[in-house]
């Protein structure tokens, strides 16, 4: 019987490893796929090499005027909201809709 008894044993203490390794082997998936997610980028702000401020983060490219120009454009920002709730339907979102 003691033989029996050993082979209950090892059978159930492989049986524990076996399912610590799945739980293991799924973490470890989930954290794969997480890294292969790109990585949320907020937008940030730079000096350009000739003096103009640089917006990366908005597309492929940053977006870079000169101070005055972004001036100007801050100062059209209700009239750019206005624009684009008037012609939503004719434009494109490069976000998925939610």
């Amino acid at each position: 019987m003691s033989e029996i008894e050993d082979l209950k044993s090892e059978y159930e203490a492989l049986k524990s490893e076996n399912e610590a390794l799945k739980m293991e082997n799924e973490r470890l998936q989930a954290e794969n796929e997480a890294l292969k997610r790109p990585a949320p980028k907020g937008l940030s702000l730079k000096v350009s090499a000739k003096g103009a401020l640089s917006v990366y983060g908005l597309g492929r490219f940053p977006v870079t005027l000169y101070k005055e120009q972004w001036l100007r454009l801050l100062d059209m920002s209700e009239d750019i909201k206005t624009f684009i709730r008037q012609n939503d339907a004719e434009l494109r979102s490069k976000l998925p809709q939610s």
